[in-house]
């Protein structure tokens, strides 16, 4: 009787092969699936980041209808919030955004005027990526107006 209820007792366990069988079969598993989220986070802020030039050029746009002209380099966009100094004020109708975002990585969006690297474009926006300086490839590729544009006429 003694040894039956010992059987019973050693058959109701797991033995340490399928306990590590599992946890070799779970570890494949998060190898596999883990790095597909890596992507996807990289991918959302690819597209946050082209959103917010779309947003931040149609503001610029907006702009120009009150203010006959783009701001400046040395303006910047600060202006799409807030006013400009000078004679310019009257004019400004803004702000045209709520507020300046950061770009996904935390950087601030890059605006030059007059453009130099657009398609018959009077400024240049762009987002320096994931590395926060001017060109790369992958994560730390740069993300422009300009690239958008030649992507549509190509």
């Amino acid at each position: 009787m003694r040894t039956n209820r010992n059987r019973a007792a050693r058959g109701a366990g797991f033995t340490l092969i399928e306990v590590m069988v599992v946890v070799i079969i779970l570890g494949i598993l998060a190898a596999t699936i883990i790095p597909q989220f890596g992507q996807t986070v990289q991918n959302a802020k690819v597209t946050r980041a082209k959103g917010d030039i779309q947003t931040l050029e149609n503001a610029l746009e907006r702009y120009y209808l009150n203010m006959s002209r783009y701001p400046s380099s040395e303006e910047g966009l600060r202006v799409l919030v807030e006013a400009p100094q000078g004679e310019a004020a009257r004019e400004w109708s803004g702000p045209y955004v709520k507020q300046l975002p950061p770009d996904p990585w935390g950087n601030p969006y890059a605006y030059r005027a007059p453009g130099t690297k657009g398609l018959n474009r009077p400024y240049d926006l762009w987002s320096r990526g994931a590395d926060g300086a001017d060109g790369g490839e992958g994560e730390a590729m740069d993300l422009s107006s300009w690239t958008e544009e030649k992507k549509q006429q190509g």
